[in-house]
């Protein structure tokens, strides 16, 4: 089983940023698919970014250049750095994977609190 542990999350202003990481604990990380996502209660969890095992990337129209992923193949971990946050930012996030062949994220990690105060 992949392991997957998201941290770096915590309450900060409107405008401030954050990095959130992931560490991923499964074998042969470069293959797969990482992918970040969030979700507040009583909605659906929704796309946030993700980073392909070929090092490509995609990003949500609502955090495109103010959000950042990236990927260490080296270190087995997954980053989000986020700027510019707002209110509408706040939610947990999540950190998943998946094969290339998969067509949904397999393995998923805690999740991690963002709040953003106004």
């Amino acid at each position: 089983q992949v392991q997957l542990v998201e941290s770096g999350g915590g309450l900060v202003q409107t405008g401030e940023s954050l990095r959130l990481s992931c560490a991923s604990s499964g074998r042969s990380f470069s293959v797969f698919d990482m992918g970040w996502f969030r979700q507040v209660p009583g909605k659906e969890r929704e796309f946030v970014a993700s980073s392909s095992s070929t090092g490509s990337t995609s990003y949500a129209d609502s955090v495109k250049g103010k959000f950042t992923i990236s990927r260490d193949n080296a270190k087995n971990t997954v980053v989000l750095q986020m700027k510019s946050l707002k209110p509408e930012d706040t939610a947990v996030y999540y950190c998943a994977s998946k094969v290339r062949s998969r067509s949904s994220y397999d393995y998923w990690g805690q999740g991690t609190q963002v709040t953003v105060s106004s």
